[in-house]
């Protein structure tokens, strides 16, 4: 079976020339990378402004009257994201284009977005307006098509190629559980953005964290035990931008990087909880003068 006889089963022709190009948005940015299936689930707000600047070449999607969206997870795949109808279009300039809200939380969470190098070799950037069509909409996430080689050329007239299904996921793959606790590592603007999943995951742990700043290489240790475990410090950091800790205040929270150094029982007493945040501040020398701990 082909996406071309889904189309087909729902009243579009697939095989009308120029009509439909289907896109397989891939960001090149690592951190954005990492962010986006979470981004479709928790802000499809930032993706529908993500996806109405699809940089160049914007010739195919100025000529076509459908988008079918997918997202690359892995190589010689595609993730469904949904089918949009192409209306109008605009050029913006790059101070109109970093002027939208949506594009500075995507810079915030690692987009590189219109940069001055494209507004001297293309000039404007060109918006559209997209609107999504209910189509298959709860496959989003669990229908996942072959994408042909090259990868590297991210958009298909779908009249010229074909585009076997893959599988259809019991879950999104936009909504995958968190990793194992050991792997995570967490930017500020991220926070914002997390799964309910990892949300659900993260308020049953009781641990010790360390908070990173990139600006100067400092660290701060800190430990959670109280109402939603790790969830609810780092929702605190997250709200304010320093939690109510003295020495972060004034600090630039986009710099921040949050792990888990230590996952902690359920049960463990506080006083306990809070001999092993010592220990960790003894052996991280996160104290002052050489860290952000004040005691």
């Amino acid at each position: 079976m082909d996406f071309k006889d889904l189309l087909r089963v729902q009243g579009y022709d697939p095989d009308a020339k120029d009509r439909i190009v289907l896109l397989r948005h891939r960001p090149y940015e690592d951190r954005l990378a990492r962010a986006m299936p979470w981004i479709i689930e928790e802000r499809p707000d930032l993706f529908e402004t993500y996806q109405a600047f699809p940089g160049r070449p914007e010739t195919s999607i100025r000529r076509a009257e459908f988008v079918a969206s997918f997202l690359g997870l892995s190589p010689g795949t595609a993730h469904f994201v949904g089918l949009y109808r192409v209306g109008e279009s605009r050029r913006l300039d790059h101070e109109a284009f970093w002027r939208i809200p949506e594009n500075q939380t995507l810079w915030e969470m690692g987009y590189g977005g219109f940069t001055h190098e494209e507004v001297d070799r293309y000039g404007p950037r060109l918006q559209f307006d997209l609107e999504r069509l209910p189509f298959y909409s709860d496959w989003r996430g669990r229908l996942v098509i072959d994408f042909p080689p090259p990868e590297r050329s991210w958009f298909r007239w779908v009249d010229r190629g074909s585009f076997p299904i893959h599988a259809v996921l019991e879950e999104s793959a936009f909504s995958a559980p968190p990793p194992e606790w050991r792997e995570i590592d967490l930017t500020f603007a991220e926070l914002a953005t997390l799964p309910a999943s990892w949300r659900a995951r993260l308020a049953e742990w009781r641990g010790i964290y360390l908070i990173f700043d990139e600006s100067d290489r400092r660290s701060y240790v800190g430990s959670a035990y109280g109402q939603d475990n790790i969830l609810g410090r780092w929702q605190s950091y997250a709200g304010d931008g320093h939690g109510g800790n003295r020495e972060l205040r004034g600090r630039d929270p986009q710099h921040f990087r949050f792990t888990i150094l230590e996952r902690l029982a359920p049960d463990l007493p506080p006083e306990d909880v809070i001999a092993r945040e010592n220990s960790w501040k003894i052996r991280l020398h996160s104290r002052q003068p050489f860290g952000l701990n004040a005691n």
